[in-house]
């Protein structure tokens, strides 16, 4: 099928899907995901994305992560980090043990036990902030724990890639310093957005180079937002944003990381030049068609070519079925219960945010497919039967995000007293 053709039939199934969406009141990222898996099903899209298609959705990702931080506050992301820790540490290592502990009494191998643990480890942080986003809840504190959380799980998880993928193919042992440079690259990243942030974007400051050298301020973020009078904001900010992507990217970080910081040290105030109906105007202009990029017509890609990695095999299914339920509950409540707890217990966050944290933590995409990627195809580790279970159960953890943050939001809100159990006092 020609590129263009995917496309629109792609754009087509966005359209109904969020039609339905509105109709049920449900996220339209659960549709998303069924859209795709029902046309790879139908044969109406092929089951391995064109490069056309993969670099759309790409760039979907990119741009959703983008406007997600460009409306989130700064201040409270950093406060957020210092609460998250625990739910990274135990929302990784539950699901980790969970899946190890499943896949070695299904197949008793160590090294496909050791990837199948591996796959579960980060979370799929995209998926839910968009989830969030349709029930109003992206700016929450449970969404800055499941942000900063699934960060963490990240830098976590790629370390856990380069010491475990070498152990399971026995192509290398396990080495300190290659674990070294991960996270120095991944602290280095870190570092650099607090530069860019404190010392290159802002065109005025009371301390640091800008005070002591003041001609650095004519080259800051409203210098390049002011060009042509304005109209040329969007493509700047959208240019930051490719460009910090890139840089994550060049230092072991998935792109969609380096967009979301961008968003984030992007501020209103770089938009403030010209007259006042102008200031506020060029700055809601530019949300608006970020937003609407990101969530009605790009970003969208992502998720419809997200469910069409799962494809039906009537033989497969019916030979996998009993691993994939077990699996999938035990990563489910591992996941839930260690995420919510620790929230709740190491981050002080109240029942209501704990638990959110618990089931935003579900997902599972970028990391997981890259393990797999390596194990199944290029190294040949993993069994047809092993890919499959753990493809059915990724898939079933991200239709779960959307489900569960919906059945959550009443409870959240206080429309519905908490359960029984949940109601302790602080």
């Amino acid at each position: 099928m020609h590129d263009l053709q995917q496309l629109a039939l792609i754009w087509a199934s966005v359209f109904i899907a969020s039609w339905l969406a509105a109709k049920t009141k449900l996220t339209p990222v659960l549709y998303f995901l069924a859209a795709g898996c029902v046309l790879v099903n139908l044969g109406w899209l092929p089951t391995h994305s064109t490069p056309f298609i993969a670099g759309i959705s790409e760039v979907g990702i990119i741009l959703i992560m983008f406007a997600l931080g460009f409306e989130a506050n700064p201040g409270h992301f950093v406060r957020s980090m210092k609460r998250s820790w625990g739910i990274a540490l135990f929302g990784a290592l539950a699901p980790f043990i969970a899946a190890y502990s499943c896949a070695q009494y299904f197949w008793g191998d160590g090294k496909i036990a050791l990837l199948c643990g591996l796959t579960m480890t980060a979370t799929a942080v995209s998926l839910t902030m968009v989830s969030l986003k349709s029930e109003g809840l992206h700016l929450s504190a449970a969404a800055n724990g499941i942000m900063t959380s699934a960060i963490i799980d990240d830098i976590a998880s790629l370390a856990l890639v380069a010491i475990l993928i070498p152990i399971a193919t026995g192509s290398g042992e396990l080495s300190i310093t290659g674990i070294g440079i991960i996270l120095f690259k991944a602290l280095l990243f870190f570092v650099l957005i607090v530069i860019i942030a404190i010392w290159i974007m802002p065109h005025s400051a009371e301390k640091g180079l800008l005070k002591r050298y003041p001609v650095l301020g004519r080259f800051g973020m409203i210098n390049l937002l002011a060009i042509d009078n304005g109209s040329k904001a969007t493509l700047g900010i959208l240019l930051v944003a490719i460009a910090i992507s890139l840089l994550a990217h060049q230092l072991g970080l998935h792109p969609a990381i380096g967009a979301y910081m961008a968003g984030l040290i992007i501020r209103e105030e770089y938009f403030h030049f010209g007259s006042t109906e102008n200031k506020v105007a060029l700055y809601r202009d530019t949300r608006k068609i970020i937003d609407d990029v990101a969530f009605s017509w790009i970003g969208p890609i992502f998720f419809v070519n997200l469910g069409t990695e799962l494809v039906f095999d009537p033989v497969i299914i019916s030979s996998i079925l009993d691993e994939t339920l077990v699996l999938l509950c035990s990563v489910f409540f591992a996941q839930v219960i260690s995420a919510s707890a620790a929230a709740r217990y190491t981050g002080n966050f109240n029942w209501q945010d704990s638990m959110m944290i618990g089931f935003g933590m579900l997902g599972r995409a970028e990391l997981a497919f890259v393990g797999m990627n390596i194990a199944y195809t290029q190294q040949g580790i993993l069994t047809e039967e092993v890919f499959y279970t753990l493809m059915f159960t990724i898939f079933w953890l991200n239709v779960a995000v959307p489900v569960t943050i919906r059945f959550w939001r009443p409870y959240y809100s206080g429309e519905k007293p908490l359960p029984a159990f949940l109601r302790v006092r602080d």
